[in-house]
């Protein structure tokens, strides 16, 4: 329950379709995004640059955070933070959910 509602989830991406370290552009809602798995570990962000609108797709991804690659603005993975500049404003992260062989991202 998130604020008193069910939380809608929608199936992502199997759990054995990446490795440590690898990314896949998928849509979350319709919405442009990137999972990425860091060891056990899946996040699930919106797949733009904060600062310019452009794509994180291609990013170094370093330390839990992915680079832009365009700027070198910096974003954590797991809150969306904008960790320097020239991003001010976060990105968008979904919460993500491990089950059923499956990583899930909360839509709601």
């Amino acid at each position: 329950m998130v604020g008193g509602k069910s939380a809608k989830m929608e199936r992502i991406i199997g759990t054995d379709e990446l490795q440590s370290g690898e990314r896949r552009s998928v849509f979350v809602d319709d919405i442009p995004a990137l999972v990425i798995r860091i060891e056990g570990d899946y996040f699930v962000v919106e797949d733009v640059c904060s600062h310019d609108g452009q794509p994180l797709t291609n990013g170094l991804i370093q330390d839990c955070s992915i680079i832009c690659p365009r700027h070198a603005a910096r974003f954590d993975l797991k809150s969306g933070k904008a960790l320097c500049m020239p991003a001010t404003d976060p990105i968008r992260v979904f919460r993500t959910e491990i089950r059923d062989g499956a990583v899930w991202a909360d839509v709601s």
